[in-house]
């Protein structure tokens, strides 16, 4: 088109109409991209709320903190959360709810099967502080077994320190599938922004109850395996025999000559029989 209008390479062109069209190209594409910039920093304050919370944990944690106190609670935090997940608001303790209970609570903390001597005649809240009382003093038997009590606190640590940098790992992953499809929410008149934000909560609360769960469980197992004597299996050989022991005599037999008798008894001389 520049050339059949004759205008030469390089030259600079100048025209009201055409200079305001480039100017609103322009700053429709960088409006554009400050909102692509602008979703991108909504997003990140996100993850980082989420991440200063696991991080204000995890430092506390290896700053050698005594969390005996976090652990109870956890343990009481899951008896309730039980409790309520199979008694209804109204309900009181039955034959069925206590066998759910049973299955779901016993596989992490390893009490005495619920039987009627345990939940008739009580309501929903007597039987929760019962089995929270339970919970506690089976704990504190655990703790017992360990010969110094910082055996178990630095367990403690090691268990949630582990727990928590697995779940977090699944979870940074888990919100990244969630940014990469959240958009499609704009075809039914939502914000992707809130609803990542709702979305991004419900997963985080999701992975604190299951670190508060599985470091329950893990500690409600843990034992101490006693050290076994280690018995002597290799045979005593010139590179690591004990020189207290005695060593054996060899037995040292008499050599026969040629013309003594020969040893069979036969009255011949030995070189005529046994020494030909």
């Amino acid at each position: 088109m520049f050339n059949s209008l004759g205008i030469p390479e390089g030259e600079q062109i100048q025209h009201r109409m055409l200079t305001s069209a480039i100017e609103r190209a322009q700053k429709k594409i960088e409006s554009n991209n400050y909102g692509i910039r602008k979703n991108l920093l909504d997003y990140d304050q996100v993850n980082n709320e989420q991440r200063e919370i696991i991080y204000a944990e995890r430092f506390r944690v290896l700053d050698g903190e005594n969390m005996r106190d976090v652990v109870l609670g956890m343990i009481e935090e899951q008896v309730e959360r039980y409790v309520s997940h199979v008694i209804g608001e109204d309900q009181g303790p039955t034959d069925e709810n206590m066998a759910e209970l049973n299955e779901l609570l016993l596989p992490i903390i390893p009490l005495e099967p619920l039987g009627p001597d345990v939940y008739k005649g009580k309501s929903k809240e007597e039987l929760m502080q019962e089995l929270k009382d339970r919970a506690i003093r089976l704990y504190e038997s655990k703790e017992a077994e360990f010969p110094e009590p910082e055996q178990i606190r630095e367990i403690e640590r090691v268990v949630i320190l582990r727990v928590t940098d697995s779940h977090w790992m699944n979870h940074i992953d888990d919100m990244d599938q969630l940014r990469q499809g959240i958009g499609l929410q704009s075809l039914g008149q939502r914000d992707p922004v809130v609803e990542y934000r709702l979305q991004g909560f419900d997963m985080f609360e999701e992975m604190i109850t299951s670190i508060r769960e599985e470091t329950v469980r893990m500690l409600m197992h843990v034992r101490i395996e006693q050290k076994v004597e280690r018995e002597q299996v290799a045979e005593v050989t010139g590179t690591n025999k004990d020189d207290t022991v005695a060593p054996k005599q060899r037995k040292v037999e008499k050599k026969v000559g040629r013309n003594d008798p020969c040893p069979c008894g036969s009255g011949k001389k030995y070189k005529y029989c046994h020494g030909r």
